[in-house]
């Protein structure tokens, strides 16, 4: 039994390995420059030992993509749990999900741009991935009136997804990124 826990323990470490040195790789130089080469070169095991974990570099992003979702959803909870009331929840929230996403860009983009094969909205959505929309349903649920939660969480999300995508892109004004938040956050509290 130890034998097993032991490889079992070994091939989580090896995993967490992988999934790391992706991150560090795609932060530093893009999503372009993460290779199973170049990972197994860095964790220094070889391909064999990464397609043994992984299917390739599209797993790996996906798997990179949920540990994402995972610190999302504690940054969007930390800044819901600090609010003093509704409004200042969700526009904290909002906030820090644009700072995630401003100050993680490769990361972000694995979770909402690249082509990543992981399911949402369906019941087959990764535990991190449906925590971080929870945050967000959660500061919502307070102002979303008659409204159907989900949707109109789908919605603010999509709202605060586009403002941080066309900023990132360079076609917003970055000197105006804080103030169209705002709006957001005003339009949704209402």
């Amino acid at each position: 039994m130890a034998i097993r826990e032991r490889r079992e323990r070994e091939r989580a470490e090896r995993e967490r390995a992988i999934v790391a040195a992706a991150r560090e790789l795609a932060e530093s130089e893009g999503w372009d420059a993460v290779t199973t080469r170049r990972l197994a070169a860095q964790i220094e095991y070889s391909q064999p030992v990464l397609y043994s974990h992984f299917k390739g570099k599209d797993a790996i992003m996906a798997a990179v993509a949920v540990e994402g979702f995972g610190d999302l959803a504690r940054d969007l909870a930390a800044a819901r749990t600090a609010a003093t009331d509704e409004r200042q929840a969700v526009a904290d929230v909002a906030a820090a999900y644009a700072a995630f996403a401003e100050r993680r860009p490769a990361l972000y983009d694995a979770m909402f741009t690249l082509a990543v094969d992981l399911p949402f909205a369906s019941q087959d959505v990764p535990v991190d991935v449906a925590r971080a929309f929870a945050e967000l349903a959660e500061i919502l649920r307070p102002v979303a009136g008659d409204d159907d939660l989900e949707t109109f969480t789908e919605t603010f999300w999509s709202g605060l997804h586009g403002l941080v995508t066309l900023m990132r892109s360079g076609r917003l004004r970055r000197t105006d990124h804080e103030r169209r938040l705002a709006i957001l956050v005003d339009r949704f509290c209402r």
